[in-house]
């Protein structure tokens, strides 16, 4: 969950822990029970993730990136609904019938998502910013996802101010739902 490095380090290491647990997801057979569990922690990861790019990256992207406000809007509509299908997949277990077509959505909706990112607005925040705001900026995305949500919230705010100052004690809310039922820890 923190990396090191800069912000761009930071996050292409958090696709890289996404992709391989949507490998663990697609090596089970349909119905598995671990299959849920991976999806509990695939979403966790989304949650924090997506919580610390909305409140530090895209601010960034909109003060530095030519037409910055466009594409960070663009960025938090993907997470809007990839927020909405991880909230639809919460309430199925494995053995669902949707259970399958949600998971297949959040994987293309996600890789899409990290593909975008990482060929067209990394590359752009690189040529934008210093090396030490890239530096600053991956140490604020790790700070944010400490204390960020583990569960999709669709109707909280995803742009600062309202998302900085809720997503603490929404996080910390989760956090305990968590630990009582066991979800996003193994077996």
């Amino acid at each position: 969950m923190g990396h090191g490095g800069d912000v761009i380090a930071e996050l292409t290491t958090d696709h890289q822990e996404v992709e391989e647990m949507f490998g663990e997801i697609e090596a089970l057979p349909s119905g598995d029970p671990q299959r849920k569990q991976y999806a509990d922690k695939v979403t966790i990861e989304l949650v924090r993730h997506s919580i610390a790019e909305e409140a530090y990256l895209y601010p960034a992207v909109r003060e530095h990136v030519p037409d910055g406000d466009t594409v960070a809007d663009r960025e938090l509509e993907d997470h809007a609904e990839a927020e909405r299908t991880m909230k639809e997949l919460e309430r199925c277990e494995a053995d669902d019938p949707e259970f399958d077509r949600l998971i297949t959505q959040l994987m293309t909706e996600i890789r899409r998502h990290i593909q975008d990112e990482e060929d067209n607005l990394f590359p752009r925040l690189r040529e934008s910013c210093s090396a030490d705001a890239l530096n600053s900026l991956g140490e604020k995305v790790r700070t944010a996802k400490k204390t960020a949500p583990t569960r999709p919230h669709p109707a909280a705010p995803d742009t600062p101010p309202a998302n900085r100052l809720l997503a603490p004690g929404m996080g910390l809310v989760d956090r305990m739902r968590d630990a009582l039922t066991g979800r996003g820890k193994d077996d």
